[in-house]
């Protein structure tokens, strides 16, 4: 007979798959809406066809750790960009294969990408999304590689022609003709023979030499002090300055706690475009604003 304690881990069995089931739809609900803000901001800096912010919202869970994934592995915002308009990219990590394919939703595809894997073992994989359109990926000989396409077709062992395959090969056309991918949100010159390349296995920390840091230290000080343009004056500026950080290049650093750095937004074109508060909005926009004082008495 189960002993008292095996019997209460067996009643205690379906409170932790609730537990675990809960924290599973809290961690997904993050990661769409981390992804939504990542589309979002590339949005604003760049050219796509309509819908891509409406295709954002409908984002599966499928589609949105696929982005965060490929954001682990390096992915930057510029770069997220290109792989909306169909860029074709190779990382540097085999088992990512197998994590995208998903039971619910991926299929076997047929494409003539990366000739030299042997696709009965190792067969590429469609997936269809609102955002994605039509993600194919497969096997290289060190990683995996993923590409977004307009169109989805049905090439697969099976199947019979559709007119979306017609449709597809117009866009191979089109890719003929300009020598550039045709993705879900627009073209983009990253092929197979010229891929986007994510491996960041190959960063290694390594401590920058005395003379090298603090040149680099001083530049990025520079930097700073050339973008505060917060004060409202430059009597204000020069009582009221941003914090100064010991070692601003440990900002750099991959491995910053928090994840700290500009890894993420590389020298993609970020900024604000409205105040978080009315009240602040108003004041910044009014001819004459209110009179103020300084914290330890009037002016």
């Amino acid at each position: 007979m189960p002993s008292g304690r095996d019997l209460a881990a067996v009643l205690r069995r379906p409170a932790e798959r609730r537990r675990a089931a809960v924290r599973l739809t809290q961690q997904t609900t993050r990661i769409r809406a981390r992804v939504r803000l990542l589309v979002g901001i590339t949005a604003r800096d760049g050219d796509y066809r309509k819908g891509l912010l409406a295709a954002a919202r409908l984002l599966s869970p499928e589609e949105a750790l696929i982005i965060a994934q490929l954001e682990e592995h390096g992915l930057q915002v510029p770069q997220l960009r290109d792989i909306l308009c169909g860029g074709h990219v190779i990382i540097d990590d085999p088992e990512l294969y197998e994590k995208w394919r998903f039971a619910r939703v991926s299929h076997p595809r047929l494409s003539t990408h990366h000739r030299d894997i042997d696709k009965t073992r190792y067969p590429d994989i469609g997936m269809r999304g609102a955002l994605v359109r039509e993600k194919l990926h497969g096997r290289t000989a060190q990683g995996t590689w993923l590409q977004l396409e307009k169109t989805p077709a049905a090439f697969g062992p099976g199947r019979l022609p559709t007119l979306n395959d017609l449709r597809h090969l117009v866009d191979y056309v089109i890719y003929r003709v300009t020598r550039s991918n045709v993705g879900p949100w627009g073209l983009s010159r990253w092929t197979e023979r010229h891929p986007i390349y994510l491996s960041p296995g190959l960063a290694m920390p390594a401590r920058l030499s005395p003379p090298v840091a603090k040149s680099l230290a001083g530049a990025l000080r520079r930097i700073e002090a050339d973008d505060d343009t917060t004060g409202v004056s430059a009597e204000l500026t020069r009582r009221f300055r941003p914090p100064r950080r010991a070692d601003p290049v440990g900002e750099l650093s991959r491995a910053a706690p928090g994840r700290g750095g500009r890894g993420l937004f590389g020298n993609s074109a970020v900024w604000v475009s409205r105040a978080t508060s009315p009240a602040v909005t108003a004041i910044l926009r009014s001819q004459d604003p209110p009179p103020w004082d300084w914290p330890w008495g009037p002016r």
